[in-house]
């Protein structure tokens, strides 16, 4: 695909898609309920829909048309043995999630996903689950797909993750809601809560206190109306593109609020930036609003500590804005960037430096320096929808001009993203 420096600045308003941590929660929730879920504004990217395909292999009746999705679901105690392994594609969510509600389920399933997939730690979540009687089996003794479950009654454990994760956060507390006792999950910095949303939107019995999060085993879930917001790790694109096009004045609509989500706002804050925040509603325990941001000269700054994981999935574009910000701009505490689609450190350096940027990697971050001037390339996504979208932003900017291959990988999270685009730069 070929992209070429934008004569024209980005302005109006865009309704990016459904929040996909979200989409994926709702359709395990709905699955796990007894009764009908309705699921407004769902993500009807690759990965989403791998989650719907998984549910359906296991006898749960699920109807998607467009960005709406019924579920009806007899509860997870219907649940049937999949005749098939589950292919979980390129979805890390799903696999890291699933694992909790299979470890508790009284019969067979094998896991296996894509090249990047098979390459992404599962341990880390398989780990707690073996602590509580699951029985887990694959590559490298449980820690990479395929995996094979057998799977057990579980007992309720309390445990502390060592990566700051929401995604293992929650398959404990979905292998918890199957168990026998109280499950508590203990973090050491506050990760995305949609999982603990999710539990009270559908009746369940969730104690957070402070930085724990606790569930009763076997309770029972109640299938209810779910509106995902718009989701802040795609609206980010628009907000750097904006940042960094001379002109230009977006307003990105009904977009998740959730405190737990906004790091990369609070980033760009950090940088100097001047945003427009408007909270419209509260659904779910969920907050929406709108967020209009103008085009700023920034300044470069440390983004480190507990701000990391509540926009890990925005680094990428954060480093592309880095590049134009006035002096050096410093990320750390990211080594969570290493376990994703990618080596999200190393692929982001790699395709900056085609542009001619200048920045190096560390152990747990990157060093940029800021007020560079990006040259046109060819240029590969590494199969990583974030990467993706990075390169296509960075060609708004970049002389000459710029050829991205591998684009297909941006329907993991966002399909219509260059409708979106070309629609902001009125071409």
């Amino acid at each position: 695909m070929t992209l070429n420096k934008t004569n024209h600045p980005l302005s109006g308003e865009c309704f990016v898609p459904g929040d996909k941590s979200i989409s994926h929660r709702a359709v395990f929730f709905g699955a796990l309920a007894k009764g009908r879920t309705e699921i407004k504004n769902f993500l009807t990217g690759d990965d989403c829909l791998t989650t719907i395909a998984a549910f359906e292999s296991m006898g749960v009746r699920i109807t998607q048309s467009g960005e709406q999705v019924i579920i009806d679901s007899e509860g997870y105690q219907s649940f049937k043995e999949p005749l098939q392994p589950i292919d979980l594609g390129n979805s890390g969510t799903t696999a890291r999630l699933i694992l909790g509600v299979l470890s508790g389920l009284p019969f067979h399933t094998t896991l296996y996903g894509d090249d990047s997939l098979t390459q992404r730690p599962m341990d880390r979540v398989a780990i707690p689950l073996r602590e509580m009687g699951a029985k887990i089996d694959g590559r490298e003794k449980g820690k990479f797909l395929p995996l094979a479950i057998r799977g057990q009654q579980l007992s309720a454990i309390t445990f502390t993750p060592e990566v700051k994760s929401a995604q293992v956060k929650s398959g404990v507390l979905l292998g918890g809601l199957l168990a026998e006792g109280t499950t508590t999950v203990i973090e050491s910095t506050k990760t995305r809560d949609h999982t603990e949303n999710m539990f009270k939107a559908f009746g369940a019995d969730v104690k957070v206190d402070g930085l724990a999060v606790s569930i009763e085993g076997r309770q029972h879930l109640t299938g209810t109306k779910i509106q995902v917001p718009r989701d802040i790790s795609s609206a980010a694109f628009f907000i750097v593109a904006a940042l960094l096009v001379p002109g230009s004045c977006v307003t990105l609509k009904d977009v998740g609020l959730n405190p737990t989500r906004t790091g990369i706002l609070d980033a760009v804050k950090l940088m100097g930036a001047k945003l427009d925040i408007k909270e419209t509603k509260h659904i779910g325990g969920e907050v929406i609003g709108d967020v209009t941001v103008s085009y700023q000269e920034l300044t470069g700054a440390v983004i480190e500590g507990d701000i990391i994981p509540r926009m890990i999935d925005e680094i990428p574009i954060l480093a592309l804005l880095a590049t134009k910000a006035n002096g050096q701009t410093i990320i750390k505490d990211a080594e969570e960037l290493r376990f994703k689609e990618t080596d999200r450190i190393e692929s982001v350096v790699a395709t900056l430096r085609q542009f001619g940027c200048q920045l190096k990697p560390t152990p747990d971050g990157m060093i940029i320096e800021g007020d560079q001037t990006l040259t046109g390339a060819k240029v590969d996504s590494f199969g990583d929808h974030r990467i993706g979208m990075m390169i296509a932003i960075a060609s708004l900017i970049a002389t000459g001009e710029t050829t991205l291959t591998d684009k297909e990988a941006i329907n993991v999270s966002y399909p219509t993203f260059f409708e979106h685009l070309e629609a902001l730069i009125h071409i």
